[in-house]
């Protein structure tokens, strides 16, 4: 297929250099083009329409300060397609705006998922697993800007930096987004062009040779308050990072750029271009520790090996990702609004490591297994058209959203590996291979197969005022997913040549609220969700597809409160879930050969969350939530694991910020951070115990826009365990960084 560099259509907008080109089908940048003008004005027309309004430019601070209570009345893109706020949502629904981000000192995604009551995450190499409300991996959807990569690699952490906010819904979610979403979804929201001329910058030292710079910039380019002529507005955000570790020999080099083009073209028309570029390179990457023997009950390990790094000597993960996205949208009165996003995403993920280390009965040495070379080439395109309509139902106020999804997910893998043990090295001294002379790996990608997912999806939302006071809220979403696999090697009896399944999830929510005082709410909810039964549809084999002839099915009900109290000062929601999911792939506990659809998961818990600034000089913002999760039905080497706690899930998440305004230019900040016990595996014969971080903070405020903060993180260097399997990931010990930000 011919293809052409994508920076030749984002070239107006970035100069990213051409050697980090990656490369979309050339009809896919067709598509592109056509659907955009399509549904753009045209420029005639623009020229001839009547003055627009547009809002007064001023010069703002990019970087505004949280007012310490929770953001429960900003419309959300996550909870609703109604244009929603937090607090009209019958649902959990988190927003962590960039204020938010900003006075957390939140390096990257994985540290802003920490404002989210209950959700925990590992940034393992190439993936940023969640758990949520008692479920993980693809049973939590993690969206870029509304769009759903499908795939767990793609969701590793990225620098804060570009993105304007983060958002989420706890429970089942599909009508929303579609197949996904048992324990919720998040949704990673990127910084685009605004009304407004502002610059910003900020550049962070730290321990372990943290060097990173960071550019924001927001101009009007054409048009002005006083012209009909359409108005442009542009922004770029570039951020780069140089960074050691903690671990031995691991290196960092990371670039993060989003750029975009925001025009007023009259008549009710705007256009958004966005791009965005990504880039990650990391030498060595650190996989893990291997825990002290037995391994059993309580995990532990050996502090001598804590900054061990037992990977090859030329261990290697990078990721290169490009997003391109064209919103048009139209007003076309009061009550009738029309949105088309045209989006296309290209990916591709390369790895070479040993991953795997063990030690032995007498714990003196380790052995070190599982040589992987494997490479991601992904692409993702799509287009959604959808509206809002406000208008009355049976006499009754009723707003409507409405819209049609249609997307195409293309990845083929390239793995190799062997099974073999590579070395047995003592665990404290030791030198490890480069990984091609490891016998049986040879340099090359060798294809395994195309998977190929296609989407349909049509969805229908409303609220309408059914009493005084009181909203019926509604939502129903219909998908047909096909999935076809194309075998890249051998063709046997296990691997065909080619194999088609497809799917029709059918997902909803039926909720009330009603707002029993101002400021004050209760609401009701039942939703379900779909998700695949045995991993990603982008990842499924030959042997998922053909046994596993459904998707998932999860229910939740839930009850909640959002209000404010303390005469405004603060603001609180409760909530509490119960979630069941069936279909879970299952071994036959008759047959461990055989897998069938008889899984059963169940999760139920409360979720608080408060925000309270009693004066000028305190915030204080926290969350707790408490879940119980089960294996209802679940069969794994021969065993029942009913009963059994899913692995990765904490009972207990706690976390909780205070900030306090020594003087009107100084502020001292504190957070704790506490994670229950996780079980390493289905059995639940072995878990990291409980933990819990202290982070640091002051802050000087030098002059309106410019701030220097010094952050004091895992200030007790306790050591914990990001993610508890036959090994463990341990996370960050004690480091320190000093980050200077200004806006002009």
């Amino acid at each position: 297929m011919s293809r052409i560099s994508f920076l030749r259509i984002a070239a107006p907008l970035a100069c990213a250099p051409a050697s980090h080109a990656a490369v979309f089908p050339l009809s896919t940048l067709c598509a592109s083009v056509l659907a955009t003008l399509a549904l753009a004005p045209l420029p005639g027309r623009a020229q001839n329409a009547a003055a627009p309004t547009l809002q007064t430019v001023d010069v703002v601070d990019a970087a505004p300060a949280s007012n310490g209570k929770l953001n429960l009345d900003t419309p959300t893109e996550t909870g609703s397609r109604l244009g929603l706020t937090a607090r009209e949502t019958p649902a959990s629904v988190t927003v962590v705006d960039r204020a938010t981000i900003d006075a957390r000192g939140a390096q990257d995604t994985q540290e802003v998922l920490r404002s989210i009551p209950g959700v925990t995450a590992h940034n393992a190499p190439g993936s940023m697993a969640a758990s949520y409300r008692g479920f993980t991996s693809s049973s939590v959807a993690q969206l870029y800007n509304g769009v759903n990569p499908q795939y767990g690699s793609a969701t590793r952490a990225v620098d804060s930096w570009i993105y304007d906010r983060v958002e989420a819904i706890g429970g089942a979610s599909s009508f929303l987004f579609g197949a996904g979403g048992v324990g919720g979804s998040i949704n990673y929201l990127t910084k685009t062009a605004e009304r407004s001329d502002f610059a910003e910058g900020q550049v962070r030292l730290g321990s372990y040779r943290l060097k990173e710079v960071s550019v924001g910039l927001n101009r009007r380019i054409a048009g002005s308050d006083h012209s009909a002529a359409p108005a442009h507005f542009a922004r770029i955000d570039i951020n780069h990072k140089d960074a050691g570790s903690w671990t031995e020999g691991t290196k960092t080099q990371a670039t993060q750029l989003a750029t975009s083009l925001l025009s007023d073209l009259g008549s009710g028309f705007t256009h958004t271009l966005a791009y965005e570029y990504q880039k990650d390179h990391v030498d060595r990457p650190y996989w893990g520790t291997p825990v002290l023997q037995p391994a059993d009950g309580a995990l532990h390990i050996d502090p001598a090996t804590r900054f061990k790094n037992y990977n090859s000597a030329d261990g290697m993960y990078e990721h290169r990702v490009q997003w391109l996205r064209s919103v048009s949208q139209w007003r076309v009165s009061d009550a009738l609004q029309l949105k088309n996003t045209l989006y296309a995403y290209d990916a591709l993920r390369d790895y070479r490591n040993v991953e795997i280390y063990t030690f032995n009965a007498t714990n003196t040495a380790v052995t070190r297994s599982s040589p992987y070379l494997q490479r991601h080439d992904q692409e993702l395109v799509g287009n959604r058209l959808e509206g809002t309509y406000q208008g009355r139902l049976a006499g009754k106020k009723s707003d409507w959203a409405f819209g049609v999804d249609v997307s195409v997910n293309r990845q083929t893998r390239y793995p190799q590996s062997v099974s073999t043990t590579v070395s047995t090295v003592n665990p404290y001294q030791f030198n490890t291979e480069n990984f091609f002379d490891i016998p049986g790996i040879s340099p090359g990608y060798n294809p395994d197969k195309d998977n190929k997912i296609s989407t349909t999806a049509l969805y229908l939302e409303n609220r309408t005022l059914v009493a005084p006071a009181v909203n019926l809220v509604t939502a129903l979403r219909h998908e047909r997913i096909g999935l076809d696999l194309v075998n890249r090697r051998a063709v046997t009896a296990s691997s065909p040549a080619t194999f088609s399944r497809s799917y029709h999830p059918t997902t909803g929510r039926l909720a009330v609220v009603w707002d029993i005082a101002p400021g004050a709410n209760l609401y009701a909810q039942a939703s379900n969700a779909a998700d695949p039964p045995s991993g990603s549809l982008a990842s499924a084999s030959f042997s998922d597809v053909r046994n596993n002839s459904e998707l998932t099915t999860g229910r939740q009900t839930e009850i909640g409160s959002k209000f404010d109290f303390w005469g405004g000062k603060g603001s609180a929601t409760v909530s509490v879930f119960q979630i069941h999911r069936k279909n879970i792939a299952s071994q036959d506990l008759n047959n461990p050969n055989l897998t069938v659809l008889v899984g059963e998961q169940s999760s139920k818990g409360i979720e608080l969350s408060a925000g309270v600034r009693p004066d000028a000089q305190w915030q204080v913002q926290g969350n707790l939530s408490h879940t119980r999760a089960r294996y209802e039905n679940f069969v794994q080497g021969g065993l029942s694991r009913a009963g059994k706690v899913p692995t990765l899930v904490p009972q207990t998440v706690a976390n909780l910020w205070v900030s306090y305004a020594i003087t009107p230019a100084i502020t001292a900040s504190a957070g704790v951070r506490h994670v229950g016990k996780v079980y390493g595996d289905t059995a639940n014969t072995q878990y990291w115990p409980s933990y819990t971080l202290l982070d640091l903070g002051l802050a000087w405020k030098i002059t309106k826009g410019t701030t220097l903060t010094g952050r004091l993180r895992n200030a007790t260097d306790r050591i914990y365990a990001a993610e508890a399997r036959s090994q463990v990931y341990l996370g960050a010990p004690r480091t320190f960084d000093v980050t200077l930000y200004t806006a002009f």
